[in-house]
């Protein structure tokens, strides 16, 4: 069980912090976008921050989970709000995300539970997409953002 699954029984629905962790993969000026299977919305790869991971940890792991892919991170992108995230069962969420650029090292795409579709599109004709940590990432990235990787501090307890 994981860290949130823990903490919602604690404290229910109400809104929360929530730290994520997202990754643009990209193959030949094109972007992978997942079509989720809870909400059929299109966005980013990405996930929650797992107990003692750090941000770059998280996306690798969870572009290995949603997609199948092995990625190596390219650069930072920075740090992304979605500040009124609200799930299907009413879980709410203040969401704060470090997304990265990626590129594929090994693997072809394939869904998992999460996904009813991956595709990938040209950088410039991507699908709708609805949050707004999603939306502002790649106003950045089609603005040339481009950091060196986050360096953080593993907790290697």
């Amino acid at each position: 069980m994981d860290y949130i699954h823990d903490l919602r029984p604690l404290i229910g629905s109400r809104k929360i912090i929530l730290n994520c962790s997202g990754v643009l993969i990209l193959r030949d000026h094109q972007i992978l976008f997942q079509r989720r299977s809870d909400n059929g919305n299109w966005g980013l790869i990405g996930g929650l921050v797992e107990m003692n991971e750090t941000y770059a940890e998280a996306a690798i792991r969870e572009a290995k989970e949603e997609t199948g892919l092995d990625i190596r991170l390219q650069s930072f992108l920075g740090i992304y709000h979605n500040h009124d995230m609200v799930w299907s069962n009413g879980d709410q969420a203040h969401v704060i995300s470090a997304f990265f650029t990626a590129e594929i090292m090994k693997g072809e795409p394939r869904i998992d539970e999460e996904s009813l579709e991956l595709r990938f599109f040209p950088e410039d004709d991507i699908p709708l997409l609805v949050h707004e940590d999603h939306i502002e990432v790649m106003k950045a990235y089609r603005a040339g953002i481009r950091y060196p990787l986050l360096q953080e501090n593993p907790f290697r307890g």
